[in-house]
């Protein structure tokens, strides 16, 4: 067991002796036993002369001289002095006192590191009882002190570094003498060093923020265990922990403040604290507006719903959320998502979506919305020729809507079968062929790929040809009954002037033929009415009055007759 002391305090001399910067590379360590500085002649003190170069060829000086046979690297001291060694090619060590004075204040002759606990102890020669004792430090006596011959300092702290000394009463054998002390430096050592905060000062919404306690222990305790704390506006954040690292893996804008951490022994002796460091967490402004519609394409029909959504690339929050139409003054909505319900044909136009920080906005490209208005009410309109409709008749048909979005398609029917596409049918010099019923409908879709298509088709409408041929056969029959009655009247007319003149002339005269031509000039007219299918006219689509076409028929000659025109109605 005093073997065990004995190497502690050798140990614990030479790491004292290194932290007060006495040691070298090429220097010995002196050490002593018991481990007290100064040494006191009656504790018999053993130095020992440790460090590089050989053992064997240590030499000893007491008060500057060569003292002692060399070759041994430790002895015992018995006399009051200073003492120091060497070695070949080494300097001389630093050096140790031994003390024969009447009052000793001695100081542990080891490191001595914050938080530590320390006794210095007020001795009296070769032991004797020491009464009455004050300390001292720099001088100035410290009134803490409760009395007794160890003055206790605990925890050290680095102002208790300093010269001390102590004053007492010595009782000798018939007498007391008032004494003081040789003052003795005590030197406390940092055991980690003032911390540094360091972490980006302005990292970005949304990122990791990792600060980071920076302290250095000390090398006579390097593995002495650490506690750091992190404060954020003076409150703690992150408990304590071993680990000298603060990370947020996201970061905020309720994450700013000022930032400081501390550094604490294991149990809380000595505590450092770093400098605030100010952490402002800057919002990523929005960018990157998209608009995207259900359905796809944002084209919709008349009284459908509408679904459009905003979204942003980059933009940390809270983030406000408008939408506008182009030509629309006031907001349409708020929030990430618009629905437009039962749409009309003017909710058309070009959409935007805008997002702000509260600093900054961004808005989107213009999304298009097409409401189409699906094809209504198909009509077919005939042309200007009134019927009967003759063959060599040129007959055109047009097909409108009453209401319908652009782009709209025409097809048209004959009897049951496609024969043309547009809103126009030019049938032209119709022939018999073309007789029949027309029908056109009327195409309007959603989109390029047509998955909605609306159609409106028409009523039917007939056209009825009638063949050249036939048109003569009942201009003729009409022609000849009119001649015929011309003839009569004719012939009667003439009979009268000749029975009238049979007195004052004496030539006979032959009756009028009755199936004779009309002379030249003559014109007649007569008025033929279609006849009407049941129900639809050959050239509208609702019921009119019977349209009346008039048929001029010419003389031999081809000339008009001026006076004396005839009209009958075939009916």
């Amino acid at each position: 067991m005093a073997g065990d002391t004995g190497m502690a305090g050798r140990v614990a001399l030479l790491l004292w002796a290194q932290t007060l910067g006495l040691a070298g590379a090429r220097t010995p360590q002196l050490l002593v036993e018991p481990p007290w500085v100064p040494a006191v002649r009656w504790d018999w003190v053993t130095l020992t002369c440790q460090g590089s170069g050989t053992a064997g060829a240590t030499t000893w000086y007491k008060d500057g001289q060569r003292w002692g046979q060399r070759g041994r690297d430790h002895i015992t001291v018995t006399k009051s002095g200073t003492y120091t060694c060497d070695r070949p090619g080494t300097e001389l060590s630093s050096p140790v006192t031994v003390s024969d004075a009447g009052l000793v204040l001695q100081v542990p002759a080891r490191a001595l590191l914050e938080g530590d606990t320390v006794t210095l102890r007020c001795r009296g020669w070769w032991n004797n009882t020491v009464t009455s004792v004050s300390f001292y430090r720099e001088e100035e006596k410290l009134r803490w002190h409760r009395g007794g011959t160890e003055l206790s300092l605990s925890p050290l702290r680095l102002q208790h570094s300093g010269r001390y000394s102590c004053k007492g009463w010595v009782e000798y054998w018939a007498s007391k003498e008032f004494q003081e002390s040789q003052a003795v430096t005590v030197t406390v050592q940092e055991l980690f060093s003032v911390p540094v905060l360091e972490g980006p000062p302005e990292p970005t919404e949304g990122s990791p923020l990792n600060l980071r306690c920076l302290s250095t222990r000390s090398p006579l305790r390097p593995r002495a265990p650490l506690l750091h704390v992190f404060y954020r506006d003076g409150q703690m954040v992150g408990g304590s922990w071993g680990s000298p690292q603060l990370l947020v893996p996201t970061v905020g804008v309720s994450h700013s403040g000022n930032y400081s951490c501390e550094v604490r022994s294991e149990d809380g002796a000595v505590r450092k604290s770093s400098a605030r460091l100010r952490v402002t967490v800057r919002r990523v402004p929005p960018s990157g507006v998209s608009l995207s519609a259900q359905p796809p394409g944002a084209q919709v029909a008349l009284g459908d719903r509408l679904v459009l959504s905003c979204a942003v690339a980059e933009g940390t929050g809270p983030l406000s959320f408008s939408w506008h139409r182009e030509g629309s003054g006031a907001p349409l909505g708020t929030g990430p998502r618009l629905e437009l319900r039962h749409l009309g044909d003017n909710d058309s136009g070009q959409y935007r979506c805008r997002v702000s920080d509260g600093d900054s906005v961004a808005e989107s490209d213009p999304l298009n919305v097409t409401v189409l208005v699906p094809v209504a009410n198909a009509t077919i309109t005939p042309g200007p020729l009134a019927p009967p409709v003759r063959a060599g008749d040129p007959v055109t048909l047009r097909c409108s809507v009453q209401v319908g979005s652009a782009p709209v398609t025409f097809t048209w029917w004959h009897n049951g079968q496609e024969v043309a596409q547009g809103p126009l049918l030019e049938l032209g010099d119709v022939e018999v062929g073309h007789s029949g019923t027309y029908q056109c409908v009327a195409t309007n879709q959603l989109g390029q790929d047509g998955h909605r298509v609306f159609r409106a088709l028409s009523t039917e409408v007939a056209l009825e040809v009638t063949p050249q041929g036939h048109g003569d056969t009942v201009a003729a029959g009409v022609g000849g009954t009119l001649l015929f009655l011309v003839l009569l009247v004719g012939v009667t007319v003439a009979w009268q002037r000749w029975h009238r003149g049979a007195a004052r002339e004496h030539q006979e005269r032959a009756p009028p033929n009755p199936t004779a031509p009309p002379e030249e000039g003559e014109v007649l007219y007569t008025q033929i009415v279609t006849t009407e299918r049941t129900g639809v006219s050959p050239r509208a689509t609702t019921p009119q009055d019977p349209p009346v076409t008039y048929v001029e028929l010419r003389g031999p000659h081809g000339r008009h007759q001026e006076h004396g025109d005839i009209y009958e109605n075939v009916l």
